[in-house]
């Protein structure tokens, strides 16, 4: 039987900061429509292709890429899309490159966006926090 001691604690505290700090950068994107709120993990990737886009409300589309391996990544896009009958419409694109710069709350990637598309002029609301990047 395993006798729990403080050395033990103390041994898997120290093993799990040793490896949430070399878990690598994530970027958080909340997205805000219609009073909706929905938040978005994005971790590197190689091809930024595949990475699908989420849907915001049912009226727009939302997409954030993490190019490049390592702490630091290569570059991050995001894109948002106003969704239409025949198609998603690219209403706003931005891209972020490094460095990136490291904080105990994120670096405050995008800072708060507000987007209008449509008719209706529909507002979405974003903001993009990233998290874990290496000086």
């Amino acid at each position: 039987m395993l006798r729990l001691t403080p050395s033990v604690f103390l041994l898997a505290a120290l093993w799990c900061s040793t490896s949430l700090s070399h878990a690598g950068p994530v970027l958080h994107c909340e997205m805000t429509y219609a009073g909706a709120t929905q938040t978005l993990h994005v971790t590197p990737v190689d091809d930024p292709y595949p990475v699908p886009s989420v849907d915001v409300g049912g009226r727009f589309r939302f997409k954030a890429v993490m190019v490049g391996r390592g702490a630091q990544p290569d570059y991050i896009k995001t894109y948002a899309y106003l969704e239409t009958r025949k198609q998603p419409v690219l209403v706003q694109q931005a891209s972020y490159y490094p460095p990136f710069t490291p904080s105990r709350q994120g670096q405050r990637l995008t800072g708060k966006q507000f987007v209008y598309a449509g008719t209706a002029e529909r507002e979405l609301q974003f903001e993009c926090v990233l998290h874990g990047v290496q000086p």
